[in-house]
């Protein structure tokens, strides 16, 4: 089941923290990905907080986005303080 991205915020570690139309948040690090193209291309802070949410996943300008299943699959859970 795909699942898309309703809202994205970015941190100061490079981590997204992510709200999925299921209603789940979830964390995902993009560390790793920011060596590798096209990544490397928003590994400033300055770029890396322009992210935002279009056609259901995580967008950068210069056309740069990563897959919702990505996202959704290497991330882990946020555990909501009730």
């Amino acid at each position: 089941m795909l699942l898309d991205v309703v809202k994205v915020k970015t941190t100061l570690d490079f981590q997204l923290e992510l709200s999925f139309q299921n209603g789940e948040q979830r964390r995902f690090d993009m560390r790793p990905l920011l060596t590798m193209r096209p990544w490397n291309r928003i590994a400033t802070e300055k770029l890396f907080h322009r992210a935002a949410v279009e056609y259901g996943t995580v967008v950068w300008p210069g056309e740069i986005d990563i897959a919702p299943e990505t996202l959704y699959d290497d991330s882990v859970a946020i555990k909501v303080a009730l």
